[in-house]
């Protein structure tokens, strides 16, 4: 499921999201200006739901609408499963997408208290292939300042964030590794992966 430490670090990413991204096989070249702009305008969107005075409830809404826009769970979600999606049944496949969009949100939404009066500067960007790396500076109140890198995908016309690099630890990459690790104590069960997802929803909430 989602540990602590993914949830945690993608919040201080003010992405509040999740191999090395696939544009490090390629030569870099200069980034145009849409992967900015939807990074300028997904962390203040972020920040905003961070730093606003609303319920949790209210909080946690208005997240869900950001990361629904803004990242491609999906993708993600898929790329954390790896291999095990082949061994899991049609049902189980569709309850591990709905219980990784639910599980993702929850745990972002019940730390959210921890990161009031965070700020994201925007940085360089650069870009590959078929995914950009906007670099910002993430600022929190008596903590110290981290560099984290958005990785976003270009690739179906609108951006789309598909990995972050904080402190050069890949979130997808961190969540893949902590899957695999659950599944190895539970000798490979599907369905102890999915009942191990519920009750981290359920304990959070």
């Amino acid at each position: 499921m989602l540990t602590r430490r993914t949830a945690m670090t993608i919040i201080g990413a003010a992405a509040l999201l999740a191999t090395l991204p696939r544009t490090a096989r390629y030569a870099w070249a200069q980034s145009g200006p849409q992967a900015v702009t939807f990074v300028q305008s997904t962390s203040e969107q972020l920040v905003a739901v961070v730093n606003s005075a609303g319920s949790p409830e209210e909080k946690r809404r208005r997240l869900q609408q950001v990361v629904d826009a803004a990242v491609d769970v999906d993708d993600i979600a898929r790329f954390c499963l790896g291999h095990f999606g082949r061994i899991a049944t049609p049902d189980q496949q569709k309850q591990y997408m709905t219980l990784f969009h639910d599980l993702l949100v929850t745990e972002i939404a019940g730390h959210l208290g921890e990161y009031q009066g965070v700020r994201v500067t925007i940085g360089l960007a650069r870009a590959s292939v078929d995914t950009e790396i906007v670099i910002t500076t993430v600022e929190r109140p008596n903590n110290p300042t981290t560099q984290v890198d958005w990785v976003v995908s270009t690739t179906t016309g609108r951006p789309k964030i598909v990995d972050l690099l904080a402190g050069g630890t890949s979130m997808r990459l961190t969540q893949s590794a902590d899957f695999t690790a659950y599944l190895a104590r539970h000798q490979y069960n599907i369905h102890e992966l999915l009942e191990g997802m519920q009750r981290r929803i359920a304990q959070s909430g």
